[in-house]
């Protein structure tokens, strides 16, 4: 059947695994739904992996990196033009990957100046041409050791790859993965989530057009154990993870309890975003605005603790309440699609987050707006902001993943990186401030990954991108971004005939 509010065949998705180029059908016969969380309407159903595939899987990638495959021989440069091969063709399938995503995870389209699925799916293909820059100039040193040596270092893939991607950003968390991996010769096995599981399927096809070796990528869809399996896995080299860092826990002992494969992981947060007495007013709103509700709050690195220095903190507040009352709420195929927020991905979700929005009102916070579901179809929930927050409150200290914003007040700087400093995570932190000299040293004294100065998400496929704490392992993005994908190799021999 046509979806015709999307314009999208739904009997035409790619719903198989694919598994050594080629896609399949799972053996246990069994499938899981695809549910459009704005109408909670089921889309598709997909092949479900199982055990036999994730071996099928790893033992295709495994081969894929055999000495003298022909990925394992290709030159830096080839790998360079088959990844620019596969970004064309992301590109010209743009507007399909745009509403497929949206459709399967909730998005807003994002055409009409906002943030949607469009900016991802442009992210996407950017994210691709940049690491595909990187594949002929991954190089190594020539060491100057003591006595006639000659000692050097190459950069090597470190071989099969299991990526484990979540829901909330579905093909940029592909292409944070899969292009450095891919970049710096590795193959991958990759599990989406089973939520979102349609772009990285139509992907599949693309690396397939594109002509990559058989066994380079592998993609199955399947819920948790699957990607224990991955991580457990002997013939894995390396697991990379990005999701809860109660499953990142998890992630790194299934890898101490198998092989000791490498690990690289991002994980949650609770933000900090601070807004200093000098800040722009107009300008810190909007900041603080799209730090906890872009993408419906669903955001690893949301700034979800948001601290107003008391001088300004009422004007602030009413300032930032008409702000997210004036999120307009919708799906991306309702209408004109003209929406800012959309559902949260599933029920499993919407009722977390309803939950937090409960635990809140009990623990004496106030509703300054929202605070309750939007509509009656649909996993939609009203911008909320809460107000008389302190630390101490679950809904200052727990990662929520949705748009849930609570606004605590603070009197000195001091006092302020003190508080910002105590939670378990350090993923990312914001700061609004027109002293430049003033924000640069919280910045330098903030724990956390990535700071933004008077912006907040702003993402660029050069800049690196990771956690302290308990938000992660390693860096995705950027030039840092490629060690987590690589080993490096020393080589040293003997020089005879006097030391020049």
């Amino acid at each position: 059947m046509v979806a015709s509010s999307c314009g999208i065949d739904t009997t035409k998705i790619e719903t198989r695994l694919f598994i050594n180029n080629e896609f399949v059908n799972s053996k246990s016969g069994k499938t899981l739904d695809c549910i459009d969380p704005a109408t909670e309407k089921v889309i598709c159903s997909v092949q479900e992996a199982g055990p036999e595939e994730v071996n099928a899987a790893v033992q295709a990638a495994k081969a894929a990196f055999d000495l003298g495959s022909p990925w394992r021989t290709m030159d830096g440069s080839a790998r360079r033009d088959l990844l620019l091969r596969f970004a064309d063709l992301l590109e010209r399938d743009q507007d399909y990957l745009v509403r497929l995503e949206a459709l399967d995870n909730g998005k807003p389209l994002g055409r009409h100046g906002q943030y949607g699925t469009a900016v991802d799916i442009g992210l996407v293909i950017s994210t691709f041409r940049y690491f595909a820059g990187w594949a002929d100039k991954l190089v190594g040193k020539t060491i100057p050791v003591d006595g006639s040596n000659f000692c050097y270092t190459r950069r090597e893939p470190v071989g099969v790859c299991a990526c484990i991607i979540p829901w909330n950003f579905p093909l940029t968390m592909f292409a944070w993965k899969l292009a450095p991996a891919l970049c710096c010769g590795n193959t991958v096995v990759l599990k989406t989530s089973e939520k979102t599981p349609l772009t990285a399927l139509h992907a599949a096809k693309l690396f397939q057009e594109a002509q990559f070796p058989a066994g380079v990528v592998n993609i199955l869809s399947g819920y948790g154990p699957i990607g224990e399996l991955m991580a457990r896995h002997p013939d894995v080299d390396k697991v990379a993870f990005t999701g809860s860092t109660a499953v990142g826990h998890k992630i790194q002992q299934y890898a101490a309890e198998s092989n000791l494969k490498t690990v690289s992981l991002e994980l949650g947060g609770k933000s900090p975003m601070i807004v200093l007495d000098d800040a722009n007013l107009e300008e810190a709103v909007s900041v603080a605005n799209m730090s906890l509700f872009l993408n419906h709050g669903q955001c690893c690195c949301a700034g979800s603790r948001l601290y107003v220095q008391e001088s300004i903190y009422d004007q602030f507040v009413a300032a930032a309440i008409a702000k997210a009352q004036a999120i307009k709420v919708g799906g991306a195929f309702e209408g004109d699609g003209d929406f800012d927020q959309g559902p949260q991905v599933d029920d499993i979700q919407f009722q977390r987050v309803m939950g937090y929005i409960e635990k809140g009102k009990k623990e004496g916070a106030t509703v300054a707006t929202g605070g309750e579901r939007h509509g009656s179809k649909g996993y939609f929930i009203q911008p909320t902001v809460f107000t008389d927050v302190t630390d101490s409150m679950t809904i200052a200290q727990e990662e929520i993943f949705g748009p849930v914003l609570s606004i605590l007040k603070f009197k000195t700087d001091a006092e302020v990186i003190e508080r910002a400093n105590l939670s378990k995570y350090g993923l990312a932190a914001g700061i609004c401030s027109t002293n430049l000299p003033r924000a640069l040293s919280m910045a330098h004294q903030l724990r956390a990954g990535t700071i933004w100065i008077n912006t907040y998400n702003n993402f660029d496929p050069a800049a690196p991108f990771g956690g302290f704490k308990e938000s992660g392992l390693g860096r995705d993005k950027g030039e840092d971004g490629l060690d987590i994908w690589l080993e490096t190799k020393c080589v040293l021999m003997p020089i005879h005939g006097p030391k020049a």
